[in-house]
């Protein structure tokens, strides 16, 4: 993703940052004292103990049984207590080791985390409020990034790299009609939750292109309003029938709200997630899916029929009214290099991609079991002159229950390719011309990943993961021997994902 950057903001400018990070979490922690003195009102629903029975269990008792959800339990009855005034806590730690053993600019190994906290709110449950959620989430976001500081590639290797900060991530109220068969979401939203995704690439494996894809990551104002950025807009869902849904939304297209080539994600008050921007232009985007052999909304069941191997398709479009910077010619129509060149790129108003992808279950025993073989696939394309990727797709097989005894595990082989734009690779031809020395022409970058997710108990996982990115950045130079580009790299992960 483009708007990744190596560095930190300078000391002088961390203050008031920080500042405002710990005044949004004193905010959350204001908001979990007022539901925490919430429950404590209400009648304990859990029955006390008889002489003859023994305290609680204790926090180790029962550690890695299946029945234990959550790392903390039920927090002493306060889930349940909650969960009774429609209140909702989830709190998740990311963390993970990577590290390249062959290619990047320099070989080693990176730490980096994410903890994750967000706040539901069921409104129906909270005051009679039919079919309303509130949700409310933040990111601190810590460690270094191996993209950033070794391989210089474009599809990252972890879903979860970004620019180290406490951050709000998304604020949003959904309202459902007509018993679900409709919606509407307003308010900060992470719009890769929901559109171009695959269930089964984005939550098997790592390469973060297997969530969010390359192509929006390269070409959207800061890579887009998704992870770990959101943006004010409304997003409208309905299923006029059984297998159709229509996706449709509205957002603003630039999170930080500056400049295409100024798109950090700790810019100004972006660095704590609050720039809330309504002053650039607007992403429009829209997706139609089609649901194969699946029950209706709302179903738990197909009743006596007895259905084929379930499948999501989707078929997509994005347009941004914003202004995007050509990447091969300046204003006066000449090449973005040589002598005399002022730097400043032919502006191009709008920029747009359509998009599809499958996600497909090809075989599994019966309809009950857990083992299933499932098939993904993604294809997108946008125009080359005021793209840097112009086309990209990802695909792979995920297998669940690979192994007998291990339901909740998860096996996947995947692939990803970007390919720069013809636009760029241009002006490569243009610097070598203009230099009058070989230089490396970008075209293709493409990676492999091999995964397999151990769930250790519900609330802990572990995942060892291998890639291996063939050409680089489409083939650039290294920065530290500019005669050679960058090797092929060898790329070994653990992670693990905890629950609490």
């Amino acid at each position: 993703m483009r708007s990744l950057t190596p560095s930190l903001p300078r000391l002088a400018s961390r203050a008031p940052v920080f500042g405002r990070a710990m005044a949004f979490a004193c905010a959350l922690a204001g908001l979990l004292g007022i539901a925490s003195a919430v429950a404590q009102t209400l009648p304990d629903a859990t029955p006390a103990p008889d002489a003859g029975q023994g305290a609680e269990p204790g926090f180790f008792t029962g550690l890695l049984a299946p029945s234990r959800t959550y790392l903390l339990n039920d927090m002493g009855g306060l889930r349940t207590s909650l969960g009774d005034v429609g209140i909702s806590l989830g709190l998740q730690e990311t963390s993970e080791v990577l590290g390249n053993v062959t290619g990047g600019v320099h070989t080693g190994a990176d730490y980096d985390g994410m903890t994750e906290m967000s706040v539901g709110l069921d409104t129906q449950k909270a005051f009679g409020w039919e079919g309303g959620i509130f949700n409310m989430s933040a990111l601190q976001i810590h460690g270094r990034n191996l993209s950033t500081d070794n391989l210089d590639n474009l599809q990252q290797v972890s879903g979860i790299e970004a620019d180290r900060s406490t951050r709000l991530w998304e604020m949003w109220f959904q309202q459902s009609f007509y018993e679900g068969v409709a919606d509407i979401k307003i308010g900060q939203q992470s719009i890769d939750q929901e559109f171009m995704v695959s269930q089964y690439s984005s939550t098997v494996f790592m390469n973060m292109m297997m969530g969010w894809p390359m192509l929006p990551s390269a070409d959207m104002y800061a890579g887009g309003p998704a992870y770990p950025l959101s943006s004010l807009g409304v997003r409208l869902r309905a299923q006029p029938t059984r297998a159709i849904t229509v996706l449709a939304g509205v957002f603003d297209d630039n999170p930080p709200g500056g400049s295409f080539y100024n798109d950090s994600q700790v810019r100004g008050a972006e660095a704590w997630g609050g720039a809330f921007n309504l002053n650039t232009g607007a992403l429009w985007i829209a997706e139609l899916q089609y649901a194969l052999n699946q029950p209706a909304l709302g179903d738990m069941a197909y009743g006596d029929r007895s259905p084929g191997l379930p499948g999501t398709y989707k078929i997509g479009f994005w347009y941004d009214s914003g202004f995007f910077p050509d990447q091969q010619f300046n204003t006066q129509g000449v090449p973005l290099v040589g002598p005399g060149n002022t730097g400043n790129p032919l502006m191009h108003r709008g920029n747009y991609s359509a998009y599809a992808l499958a996600d497909q279950i090809v075989w599994r025993p019966n309809g009950e079991s857990p083992r299933s073989v499932d098939l993904f696939a993604r294809v997108m394309a946008a125009p080359p002159d005021r793209n840097q990727i112009s086309e990209s797709a990802d695909g792979g097989v995920a297998v669940k229950d690979p192994l007998p005894g291990r339901d909740s595990d998860s096996f996947g082989l995947g692939f990803g390719v970007a390919h720069v734009s013809s636009a760029l690779a241009d002006l490569d031809q243009d610097i070598a011309l203009i230099t009058n020395h070989a230089y490396p022409v970008q075209s293709t970058e493409t990676f492999i990943e091999l995964t397999y997710q151990y769930q250790v108990a519900p609330w802990w996982l572990v995942q060892p993961d291998f890639q291996y990115i063939f050409n680089p950045g489409g083939g650039i130079p290294n920065p530290l021997n500019p005669n050679r580009i960058i090797g092929n790299e060898t790329v070994f992960g653990l992670r693990t994902v905890v629950t609490f």
